[in-house]
């Protein structure tokens, strides 16, 4: 395996802290998910940002090779569910991957989003980990 990219982020104070680049080019506040705290963002929305913006890519090398040429729009919503059975949390992710694609019908649309699910590195990286569901839209 060839290494062709790898970037590094910073964190203190967990999810009540900071998150920032080594040369500070890219600082955000982080906050925990529903505290509605001004000018900040949490892992859930950073998660959902890189994935989506990963997944997209990775459907617009599909829709290349095949000469498809309408823009795709990906959502990608991140979900925290407890699983837990008791007073302890046990929590775990679950993702849903929304896809529109111009010009394709919805049953078109899903079949390029079940492709580009087993080539985008996200949906890799989280295969047998968390439940992702796909839906064209």
């Amino acid at each position: 395996m060839k290494k062709i990219f790898s970037t590094k982020m910073i964190n203190t104070g967990g999810r009540s802290g900071e998150v920032h680049s080594p040369d500070n080019s890219f600082q955000l506040n982080i906050a925990p998910p529903g505290s509605r705290a001004e000018n900040a963002t949490n892992p859930e929305q950073l998660f959902a940002a890189g994935y989506s913006a990963c997944f997209n890519s990775a459907l617009d090398y599909l829709k290349k090779s095949r000469g498809i040429t309408g823009e795709s729009t990906i959502e990608v919503i991140v979900s925290l569910y407890n699983i837990s059975q008791s007073e302890l949390p046990d929590v775990v992710l679950g993702v849903e991957i929304r896809g529109h694609i111009e010009g394709l019908s919805l049953e078109e649309t899903k079949e390029l989003l079940e492709i580009t699910e087993q080539t985008c590195p996200y949906s890799r990286a989280t295969k047998g980990n968390i439940d992702v569901t796909i839906e064209a839209i």
